[in-house]
Parts: C-alpha cells; sequence; structure tokens
C-alpha cells in the first residue's frame, strides 16, 4: 500500500522528477507495534540528504503523522519514506519547483533476517565496482542504477548479498548493507567520503563501539584486509546487525563483539 502526501494511492505523475532523474532521497525504516524505530536518526539523514540536493523539506512532524498511519499496527514491519522534489521543471532544471512530494510505502518484515541475524550470512564479492562519487557518498539518494547492477551480478553468482569494492579496489558496503570488521581490539569500517551508502545502523555502531572504549578506524581498506578480519559483520535499518559467516571461500567465526553489537542494537 503506498500514501502519497498522505493519501492512498497507487500513482505519481510523469512529471515527478524523482521519475525523470532520481531527484530526490529515501530512507528505509523498521517499525514495531506501528513505531518507526530511530525516527530522529532517520530524518536527520533525510535532512542532510535534501539539504545537499536543495530540495524543500516537508514538514516533520505531517511525515511522522503519516508514518504512523501507514506502518503495520502488529509486530515488525518495515516502511520506505521516499521524497521526490516534486514535479515540473524544464530539463534538469528543478526551477520552478515548488512543493516536495513525500511517498511512503509498507511491507513485510523480511522472514529470512531473523536467521540471518541467528546463523549469519554468507557473501560474495560483486565483479562490478562502484564509481567515485564524492558530490553524493554517503547519501541514499533515489538513483540507484548502481546499486541495481551489483544485485543482479551478486544474484547471477549465487549469492544473495555481496561485498562492493570501488574504482580503487576499496572496500566500501554490500550491496544492501554496512560492513564492519574486527582485528584484535580495533572495529574497522570504510570511509563514505567517496562513494556508498552511510547508514543509520552504522552510525549507531560507531557511537555504540566509542562509547565502550573501543578504537574505531575508518579508512579505505583493500579485500585483503577485510579477508584477514576476526569476525565481520553487516548492517542495515531493517536487518539490524548481522554475522558474515562466509566470504566466498573463507569462513568465519560468529564472534562475541559481534553477538554484544547485536545485544545492544538489535534489541533497541
Amino acid at each position: 500500500m503506498y500514501w502519497i502526501n498522505g493519501v492512498q494511492g497507487e500513482t505519481v505523475s510523469a512529471s515527478d522528477r524523482s521519475f525523470n532523474y532520481g531527484d530526490g532521497g529515501f530512507t528505509t525504516i523498521k517499525t514495531f507495534d506501528g513505531q518507526p524505530l530511530f525516527w530522529s536518526l532517520h530524518v536527520e539523514r533525510m535532512q542532510t540528504c535534501l539539504q545537499l540536493l536543495h530540495i524543500i523539506e516537508p514538514d516533520w512532524n505531517q511525515v511522522r503523522a503519516w508514518v504512523n498511519q501507514a506502518a503495520i499496527e502488529q509486530g515488525l514491519g518495515g516502511l520506505k519514506l521516499h521524497v521526490s522534489r516534486g514535479c515540473g521543471g524544464r530539463g534538469y532544471s528543478p526551477v520552478g519547483v515548488t512543493e516536495s512530494i513525500v511517498t511512503i510505502s509498507e511491507f513485510g518484515y523480511p522472514t529470512h533476517y531473523k536467521d540471518w541475524q541467528r546463523d549469519g550470512v554468507e557473501l560474495g564479492v560483486a565483479e562490478l565496482k562502484l564509481g567515485i562519487n564524492p558530490l553524493l557518498a554517503g547519501h541514499k539518494h533515489n538513483n540507484r542504477l548502481e546499486q541495481v547492477l551489483l544485485k543482479a551480478d551478486v544474484e547471477q553468482q549465487g549469492f544473495q548479498d555481496g561485498v562492493v569494492l570501488d574504482l580503487n579496489e576499496h572496500v566500501v558496503e554490500t550491496t544492501m548493507a554496512n560492513l564492519f570488521w574486527i582485528q584484535g581490539k580495533t572495529l574497522y569500517t570504510p570511509s563514505m567520503e567517496k562513494c556508498g551508502v552511510s547508514g543509520v545502523i552504522r552510525r549507531l555502531v560507531i557511537q555504540e563501539a566509542q562509547k565502550s572504549g573501543m578504537k574505531v578506524l575508518l579508512g579505505e581498506f583493500d579485500i585483503a584486509h577485510l579477508m584477514s578480519a576476526d569476525e565481520i559483520f553487516m548492517c542495515n535499518s531493517l536487518l539490524g546487525v548481522a554475522p558474515v559467516v562466509k566470504i566466498t571461500h573463507k569462513s568465519y567465526p560468529v564472534g562475541i563483539i559481534t553477538r554484544d553489537f547485536q545485544e545492544s542494537i538489535n534489541s533497541a
């Protein structure tokens, strides 16, 4: 079911700029008993993206009311909150567009995510590479063609997900989640300064690690650095934290640190 500016519907205008150019941003939210989890963090990430794109922000109090209206009332669920610049403009020019359009869709919580949280995930490595794009790096904008191609790549290899590298052969993320790994007492995760998506749960993991006194390093790492880890986990807003138990041919244990992050974040 879709809600467009608070009204149930199935269509948007053919002149919508997200349809034409991917002109907007979105976030995916886990819900429980009709309430969005980590709502303020999702709003912050949307605000940062929309401000970068110079898109007029919606009234977030009104959007929260629409979210509450759309969310599945009982148990776990998910919402996609999508903001388009709106309709109009000539070609790429946004001149004259004065009202953004908010689309909210609800969906059932993916049942296999609980299995992934408990048993872990096996990853491939995508053959395609992410382009370098510091202008949009970190943001979940509406043009996701790279992710469509990357997902098809790893699925054709027989994996549900895979590690994604950039054109410089640095680890960025998976096709659907952020990556963390532990070597010794240090937590590593790729920087999002050149490409990739900086997720809400990624932010929480970094905060939890720093609060506990754990050393956290953000940077550019090659696949060999990742593959030499003691333990690896991935995270996104729906999945929470899930262990990575295999990358192509190499297996990894479900580590104590990973379980600690699961306990503190997944149960929030």
